[in-house]
């Protein structure tokens, strides 16, 4: 008597719970290979950094344990994702393999290419949806149309959307015997380097422990705290989003079970992600032109672009953010917004180079988020006020007004008091002579004027 096999292949859904892409092959046939490849066809695409692949080690480490303890274990392989699950489809004998939907131009190419080399073999794929997305893309349109390009329209009707139950962990997943694998860590060769160092611990158990740790002593206090600099308020959970250690969708229930402001608050950043994610994928080329075009005749300033990725503008705040950008792979959400505004506008830099300098670094370099956001700053995307600049002087006033995010990230203004620290250039010029800091390299106002002068 013949046992059936399907395949559940991981891709941005490393984890055990809520995955119905692991569901659904364990409920399809009595044994599973939970496969990962190390796509070679990844380094083209940007993915294949130091941050994004020793965060990817940890996940694949702390699943392939989690396997286990299930009686199961991971099965990697390398080389071209679609022959490699091909291939392990037909050692296998499996009939069915599980994969994820996905929106990015390169996901939805292997997914065309997985369907018809399975098809032609006889074995059928099966695409999950809303598995990376709380809601899945395309679910939630307005009359007429394929996605929403607002934000706020697209909040309500993604608020009046039902989301499936939560899955539990399979308790056991049995695996075919004498599939070959390689090593977990034969995904750092996907990107030789060494990673930030303070990188945050990669995989679903250092994610759910960050939720619990995070819902005790920060989810009630959101709404109010969301953009304190100094004060680290924020969830830290986009990581693990980002590689699908954790379920977007039991975030929204359990959210919505804890009730309050700081839950709907959170609830509403997880729409965004969602929001993002519905937009690329009706427009893929969002990823690299203009989704509403402002006719930008970008300037190119070399010394200006190396001053911003260095944290060396002479602007403490913007600099702040680009440094802790670089020790840890990450930067506080309200810090991407400011120094996105800097490049694009007062610096009036293309949006393009800052989405890639984010992408090399960002451990949660998703290229729906990445690349929409930077247009909603540049006001090429879906900002309803396209022409809005963040004044880093104003918002160093509401956010960091003590000066402690920028005395943490920036040693050089360490010994400066109060909030001096955030215009250094403005203190005595012995003080000033003694620091190691540069002064502005543009002035607030020149190039605001400048600003409004190109996009007329």
């Amino acid at each position: 008597m013949s046992t059936s096999t399907s395949l559940s292949v991981f891709t941005s859904d490393l984890r055990l719970s809520d995955n119905p892409v692991l569901r659904g092959a364990t409920r399809s046939a009595e044994r599973v290979v939970p496969l990962f490849v190390v796509d070679r066809g990844l380094a083209g695409t940007g993915f294949a950094v130091p941050n994004r692949v020793a965060f990817l080690a940890d996940a694949l480490a702390d699943l392939d344990a989690g396997l286990r303890e299930r009686g199961g274990r991971l099965v990697v392989r390398r080389g071209d994702a679609v022959a490699e699950i091909l291939r392990a489809a037909r050692q296998a004998d499996a009939d069915e393999v599980h994969i994820a939907g996905g929106v990015s131009g390169y996901a939805t190419r292997r997914e065309q290419r997985l369907r018809e080399a399975l098809e032609a073999d006889g074995r059928r794929l099966r695409v999950h949806g809303a598995v990376v997305t709380a809601v899945e893309p395309g679910e939630v349109t307005p009359a007429g149309k394929d996605h929403f390009a607002v934000f706020t329209p697209y909040f309500r009707a993604w608020q009046r959307t039902g989301v499936r139950t939560a899955l539990t962990a399979p308790r056991t997943v049995s695996v075919p015997s004498g599939l070959r694998s390689e090593p977990v860590a034969a995904v750092t060769s996907l990107a030789p380097g060494s990673p930030s160092p303070g990188l945050p611990e990669g995989g679903e158990t250092a994610g759910r422990r960050r939720v619990r740790s995070w819902w005790r002593s920060g989810l009630g206090d959101y709404a109010d705290r969301q953009d304190d600099l100094a004060g680290d308020a924020t969830s830290r959970l986009s990581p693990y989003l980002h590689f699908g250690c954790l379920s977007p969708m039991e975030l929204v229930q359990r959210a919505r079970k804890a009730g309050g402001a700081g839950a709907d608050a959170f609830v509403r950043q997880l729409a965004w992600r969602d929001f993002h994610h519905q937009v690329l994928a009706a427009r893929p080329d969002a990823a690299h032109a203009d989704y509403r075009p402002r006719g930008d005749r970008w300037r190119h300033d070399e010394a200006e672009i190396a001053a911003w990725k260095a944290g060396r503008t002479g602007y403490p705040l913007v600099d702040a953010g680009m440094r802790q950008l670089r020790h840890e792979g990450w930067m506080h959400n309200r810090a991407r917004l400011l120094v996105a505004s800097f490049l694009t506008k007062t610096l009036y830099q293309d949006w393009r180079i800052g989405a890639r300098h984010f992408l090399d670094l960002l451990v949660d370099g998703d290229l729906a988020n990445n690349q929409l956001n930077w247009q909603w700053a540049a006001g090429t995307g879906t900002d309803t006020r396209p022409n809005r600049v963040l004044n880093p002087l104003a918002q160093a006033r509401r956010f960091d007004p003590d000066g402690t995010y920028v005395r943490r990230w920036v040693p050089e203004l360490a010994e400066v008091t109060g909030s001096g620290v955030h215009t250094p250039w403005r203190l005595p010029k012995a003080e000033r002579d003694r620091l190691d800091y540069p002064g502005p390299i543009v002035d607030l106002q020149e190039g605001l004027a400048r600003f409004r002068h190109a996009r007329g």
